[in-house]
């Protein structure tokens, strides 16, 4: 993960392990000052460890908007307390600058549904369903960021974007690229691992 600002960057090496969409584990491997710190993430619930001072922090809610790891991604983003299938409504839309071969579609929070973005407009090829882009916007219907996907590749057997790019809208010159270098799908993962006592420990 590259984080790009103005006047500093820094890129942080990581792995990653998912067990479907409730349970993510992150760990930091590089650089060595930040080798250790971690993210666990089960169902709606986040923690995050820091090596330097032996402690594990429970992010509450009120937290949830905050950067993780000094990315241009939220602690939410991780979390997810959404799901697009159940929290919101789709529809083929045709904005200005629309590509042959794209298909574009909104999606907008259902009623009394508690999400974050009041609309997302997502670009996605026609011919293998790989993501292009989405624009996320607020209750104001500004555009708050964009992500976009590239370096399309197959990767663990699957064609999927090898990158992907956060641009925020109101930060200029800012941004953060996850770059995937390896993936394993389908892969049996040790239920210990996405556990607090694992969060705490790093060897």
């Amino acid at each position: 993960m590259e984080v790009v600002t103005p006047n500093w960057g820094r890129t942080l090496k990581m792995k990653i392990w998912t067990v479907g969409s409730e349970k993510t584990f992150i760990r930091v491997l590089e650089p060595k000052k930040e080798s250790g710190m971690g993210t666990l993430r089960v169902g709606s619930e986040m923690w995050n460890y820091f090596p330097r001072i032996d402690k594990v922090m429970k992010i509450p809610p009120s937290m949830m908007m905050s950067s993780w790891m000094g990315s241009d991604f939220n602690n939410d983003d991780l979390v997810k307390e959404f799901t697009f299938l159940h929290d919101y409504s789709f529809r083929l839309v045709q904005p200005e600058g629309s590509v042959p071969g794209i298909t574009y579609l909104e999606a907008r929070p259902k009623e009394a549904v508690p999400v974050v973005w009041s609309r997302i407009v997502a670009a996605v090829r026609e011919q293998d369903l790989i993501p292009v882009w989405e624009k996320y916007y607020d209750d104001k219907n500004a555009l708050i960021r964009t992500i976009i996907f590239s370096d399309v590749r197959k990767m663990g057997g699957r064609m999927l974007p090898a990158q992907l790019e956060l641009v925020p809208a109101k930060q200029p010159g800012h941004k953060t690229i996850l770059r995937y270098k390896v993936i394993d799908f389908d892969q049996v993962v040790d239920q210990k691992i996405m556990t607090l006592r694992n969060l705490q420990t790093w060897q």
